[in-house]
């Protein structure tokens, strides 16, 4: 077996792979736009191939920038289109694949990869650890009243089609993305082909509620569609505002011929449900993990997000599918971090998935130590280690891939 490097030339095979792998057929030519495939960077997928060239496994990754917290972007490879055909499973390519990947990131000078897990233990044993949640939230609407009236902040709705307000939403997701620590960018290639799932597909219709300031300045949006069951399915709300938010989801919620509401993905602390009447008319109908990290770099990783509380620790980290230890001494002030070799006491000893965690603050370290994940050698260490990675809010994830 050989894990080689693809090229444009490639991607027909890989999309055949990739979709048997997962059982499924291809549903449009690979050259049409609409596609997930259309937006793939064939310089950076891998192929699994046997000794007669056969086809047997895929990887690849996308070029996408991390909000980190601080909102500090950074580059981070999203890996994807992970599958091994089920008659060559359980024999190494997996681990194979995922091996030559990783060397080839850091090889590129990467020091962040994320994904999202079809199969949440997959990926603990290469090094990622699941590091921001979302829920999913469905409301009555004959129950869903407001606690308050609207706020008159002198805002408007317009309803778009989604084929004629590409450019809006486009420039209304980038600027959310860019404040809120967890989110990934939206390349405009994905944009411009309607790769990946609405609204940024233009596959499935859907109407677009552009919210617009007083001045007439687009400054959010919701993405929504009806089902059969007079169900309103809300894609996203995408806003820095929460006022804004509360006004896209009125909108929502005051939609005629609909039973009920169903939001696909909110973060824990969106405060929708206390702005209802009734605090139980929004129920959660999902809650699970979203976004996973794998730090390829740790000190460069760990001195390129943002602190909010001064402090030093020191990290033991093991990285068991690289065959890595380190001990780190990590060292905050003033919201910056240096990361250095130290061969002190270490104040906690975790792997690098569970570090992956708690990168982006959206998993607690004492709630790992709890867990018997991370150990604490010193008293009082879970709790300055929650301090340190505390971010300035919960990291959220809406982009699929």
């Amino acid at each position: 077996m050989e894990i080689r490097s693809t090229t444009e030339q490639d991607l027909e095979v890989f999309v055949d792979t990739i979709l048997a792998a997962f059982g499924r057929f291809r549903e449009a030519p690979a050259e049409d736009d609409g596609n997930l495939w259309s937006a793939y960077e064939m310089d950076r997928h891998l192929l699994a191939v046997t000794d007669d060239g056969r086809a047997i496994g895929t990887a690849g990754a996308y070029s996408f920038e991390l909000t980190l917290p601080g909102e500090i972007i950074a580059p981070a490879a999203g890996v994807t289109a992970v599958g091994v055909l089920p008659t060559h499973r359980r024999r190494g390519v997996l681990t194979a694949m995922m091996r030559r990947q990783i060397a080839d990131l850091r090889a590129r000078g990467e020091f962040l990869a994320v994904l999202l897990a079809s199969e949440a233990t997959i990926y603990r044993r290469f090094g990622y650890g699941p590091a921001t949640y979302a829920q999913q939230l469905k409301m009555s609407r004959q129950r869903a009243a407001f606690a308050l009236p609207p706020a008159d902040d002198g805002g408007s709705i317009e309803l778009r089609r989604r084929a004629d307000c590409g450019e809006i939403i486009e420039e209304l997701y980038d600027r959310y993305r860019r404040v809120r620590p967890g989110a990934l960018s939206r390349p405009h290639r994905w944009w411009a082909r309607g790769a990946g799932q609405a609204p940024v597909s233009t596959a499935a219709a859907r109407h677009i509620a552009v919210h617009r300031d007083r001045d007439g300045v687009p400054d959010g949006y919701a993405s929504y569609s009806l089902d059969d069951a007079d169900m309103l399915i809300v894609d996203e709300i995408i806003t820095t505002d929460d006022t804004v938010a509360a006004a896209l989801a009125r909108f929502a919620l005051g939609h005629d011929m609909v039973s009920d509401v169903m939001i696909k993905r909110v973060p824990s602390d969106d405060p929708l449900r206390w702005q209802l009447a009734d605090f139980r008319a929004a129920q959660v109908a999902d809650d699970g993990d979203w976004l996973w990290v794998r730090l390829l770099d740790v000190p460069r990783a760990l001195t390129s997000r943002g602190w909010f509380t001064d402090g030093e620790i020191v990290l033991d980290v093991d990285d068991p599918f690289l065959g890595e230890h380190h001990r780190w001494l990590l060292t905050v002030r003033d919201g910056k971090a240096d990361c250095i070799p130290t061969d002190r006491e270490p104040g906690l000893s975790l792997d690098v998935t569970d570090l992956g965690s708690i990168y982006l603050g959206g998993t607690s370290p004492s709630m790992l130590v709890r867990a018997g994940r991370i150990r604490a050698h010193q008293p009082g260490a879970a709790a300055l280690a929650d301090d340190l990675f505390r971010a300035e809010r919960v990291p959220f994830c809406l982009h699929w891939f």
